[in-house]
């Protein structure tokens, strides 16, 4: 009996239909993304999120989907997380791979990733925050700023006392606020050139709120080019650049012609001046630049006035709509400085309930309430699923401060859930991220919150408030405005009337 051997040409067909069918299995499985919704071709899953508040959308969809889901925006993978528990993972388990940052057409636009907020993580980055963590953002810098923000402060409250009980656009004082105290810190009493920087700044917020085209489409870069997007960026970031350089150079002439001591060009030093001296004599490992220099400027602008500004906008909206917790808090503050003539910052730590309320606000509206998207630098697993390199990391810190496992009704204003509380600002509490975690956690936290704190106790303290035209807590107008930081779509219009005499 002979053996009949299968043919050359069909053997040859079922290895090959083995191994793909191999491949494909393995592939599969090396695939096992998060869960996701329904998804069309070409756009992926950006179809889910026309006409809504992203974190908000994102919130919606975790709840079908799960804690950690998969999203295709366009052509590039999004990994969304919405619990404690996953932000955890990413900012603390796995941060190391989670640590750098997507090059998008913003930042290539302006310096390119030479700033701390977009640069990739590795040595340069690493520098960076050294030189923002301890010469620029110190407890012991932030504090020898405290003369400033109390002359700040209080041309803000002359400004407010001579209203005569005319409705004050409070929304627009807290940005001005803030931009005056961050350009005086940053450039010096006697910038000229500061008003014509925040300007500018304006622009660039409303040209970084969101993604391009060519961030979720990468190959159809074009189109950028084509609406005029690109061009638009660059023609900001040449006025920018411009105003910066001459910034710096009035700085460096001024650094040449001084003769004081160290001593006392220290106690007149702006944060332009700290860079500068970095620069010339700072022995680093990686030398700053001009353009690592304003690019760190821009930061100092993008990720500070806007989100100390809405911080106050929210918590006054909150304390209006909360007439008990409103009078609880301002009987703190005048009881803390009765018979003083005026308010010290060294006084500002015996207001307990104070800093409940900031925590509270911040807790339920975060400025940016989901953190600035983070990469994979390398395929890892997370709770099971695999993670793609060059994934973009979203975590979503507004609905992680919601989740009710963690808050009771969590949903509502109360200030006391953290009276007696461990949850703190800095990073170690994942069901609480108004400033991120982990390597990239916000280095001017402290800066922040001292100008959020100074503000809101001379607010409370010289003045009684009032809603205009007869309004009742119920009528204050809550609903966001999706930007650079998530503010009142509506500006808070408030009438004040002087407490005690100024």
């Amino acid at each position: 009996m002979e053996l009949q051997l299968p043919s050359l040409p069909f053997l040859s067909a079922f290895l090959l239909f083995v191994l793909l069918v191999i491949k494909l299995t393995k592939s599969t499985a090396t695939r096992k993304l998060p869960p996701s919704p329904w998804k069309l071709p070409i756009i992926g899953h950006l179809h889910h999120l026309v006409g809504a508040v992203p974190h908000r959308a994102f919130r919606e969809l975790s709840r079908r989907h799960g804690p950690l889901m998969h999203l295709r925006l366009g052509q590039v993978d999004h990994i969304i997380v919405s619990s404690p528990e996953m932000a955890r993972e990413i900012l603390k388990t796995h941060d190391l791979i989670f640590a750098s940052r997507d090059n998008v057409l913003a930042s290539k636009v302006f310096y390119d990733g030479a700033d701390l907020i977009f640069a990739p993580y590795g040595s340069y980055w690493r520098e960076l925050r050294k030189i923002c963590v301890i010469e620029l953002l110190s407890a012991k810098r932030v504090k020898s700023f405290s003369t400033l923000r109390q002359e700040v402060m209080s041309n803000l409250v002359g400004y407010i006392s001579t209203m005569n009980n005319s409705p004050v656009n409070l929304s627009e004082m807290f940005l001005l606020t803030s931009n005056t105290m961050t350009s005086r810190v940053t450039f010096g009493t006697k910038c000229k050139h500061g008003p014509r920087f925040i300007s500018a700044m304006k622009r660039v917020n409303e040209l970084l709120a969101g993604y391009t085209v060519a961030d979720i489409f990468p190959s159809l870069s074009f189109i950028d080019t084509l609406s005029g997007v690109t061009s638009s960026l660059k023609k900001c970031h040449r006025e920018m650049d411009e105003i910066l350089g001459e910034i710096i150079k009035e700085h460096e002439e001024k650094r040449a012609t001084k003769n004081s001591s160290n001593e006392e060009q220290q106690q007149g030093e702006d944060l332009v001046d700290v860079l500068l001296e970095l620069k010339e004599n700072g022995g680093l490992e990686f030398p700053l630049t001009l353009t690592s220099i304003k690019a760190v400027i821009m930061d100092m602008f993008a990720g500070g006035t806007e989100s100390s500004a809405t911080t106050l906008d929210w918590t006054m909206a909150e304390l209006m709509r909360h007439p008990k917790i409103m009078e609880k808090v301002q009987a703190e503050v005048r009881q803390a400085f009765k018979g003083k003539a005026r308010i010290e910052e060294e006084d500002i730590n015996k207001f307990h309930y104070m800093k409940l309320v900031i925590k509270e606000s911040l807790r339920l509206h975060q400025p940016g309430p989901l953190l600035l998207p983070r990469v994979c630098r390398e395929t890892c697993q997370v709770d099971g699923y695999n993670i793609p390199a060059g994934s973009r990391i979203i975590i979503n810190a507004w609905a992680v401060a919601r989740d009710p496992r963690y808050w009771e009704d969590p949903e509502s204003f109360r200030p006391e859930r953290f009276d007696g509380s461990s949850v703190d600002y800095k990073g170690g509490n994942f069901e609480y991220l108004p400033f991120g975690a982990g390597r990239r956690i916000c280095p001017a936290m402290t800066f922040g919150l001292a100008q959020v704190e100074m503000a809101l106790a001379n607010l409370l303290y010289y003045f009684d408030w009032k809603l205009p035209n007869g309004m009742g807590p119920n009528d204050v107008d809550m609903t966001e405005s999706f930007g650079a930081a998530v503010g009142l779509k509506s500006p808070l219009w408030l009438i004040a009337t002087p407490y005690v005499p100024i």
